[in-house]
C-alpha cells in the first residue's frame, strides 16, 4: 500500500471513528445524564450514562496511565498504521481503529477532568457487558480485524534457487 493510500485511509477512519465517538458521548451527556435507563429489543440494549473514572488508580496514577500510557499506546499503533512496511489496507484499518478506540477515550480523560463517558449496555437477562462507549466497540472491531486479517500481509519469497529452477521445469 503506498504511502498516500495509507495516509487517507488512517485520516478518514480517523475523523469518522474518533468524530462518531465523540458526538455520541456529547448526545449521551445532553439526554442520559440525568434520565432514567431507557432499554431496547427487550432489555438486550440499555442506554445508561455512567462516567469512568479509571478503576481505583489514584489522581496522579490515573493521568500518568491513562492518559501519558494511552497516549503513547495510541501514537504506536498510529505510527505502526501509517509506517510499518509490509501491511495490507486490512491491518492498516486495524491498527487504526485501535488507535481511534484510544483516542476517543483519551479525549474524554483530556477534556472531562479524566472521566469517560459510557452509556451503553448489552445483554440478555442476568448476563450482560459492562457499560461502554462507542470507542470500546472500535477497539474490539480493530481487533477482530486484525485477527482475521493476520496473515495476509505479502512476505518475501524465500525459496532456494534450486526449488525455483524445479519450479521452472
Amino acid at each position: 500500500m503506498n504511502a498516500l493510500k495509507r495516509l487517507i485511509l488512517v485520516t478518514a477512519i480517523l475523523m469518522g471513528c474518533v468524530g462518531c465517538d465523540q458526538f455520541t458521548k456529547v448526545a449521551a451527556r445532553a439526554h442520559f445524564r440525568d434520565a432514567p435507563t431507557i432499554s431496547y429489543l427487550h432489555d438486550t440494549i440499555r442506554l445508561t450514562y455512567a462516567e469512568n473514572i479509571g478503576a481505583s488508580l489514584s489522581k496522579s496514577a490515573r493521568v500518568a496511565v491513562l492518559q501519558g500510557g494511552v497516549g503513547l499506546v495510541v501514537l504506536g499503533l498510529l505510527g505502526s498504521a501509517l509506517f510499518l512496511r509490509g501491511l495490507d489496507g486490512a491491518q492498516v484499518a486495524g491498527l487504526t481503529l485501535l488507535g481511534a478506540s484510544g483516542l476517543g477515550n483519551l479525549l474524554d480523560r483530556v477534556l472531562y477532568d479524566g472521566r469517560v463517558t459510557d452509556f451503553l449496555n448489552m445483554g440478555v437477562g442476568p448476563l450482560r457487558t459492562g457499560i461502554f462507549n462507542v470507542a470500546d466497540i472500535l477497539g474490539v472491531v480493530g481487533v477482530i480485524v486484525l485477527l482475521v486479517f493476520r496473515n495476509t500481509a505479502p512476505r518475501c519469497a524465500t525459496a532456494s534457487p534450486s526449488s525455483a529452477w524445479r519450479e521452472q521445469k
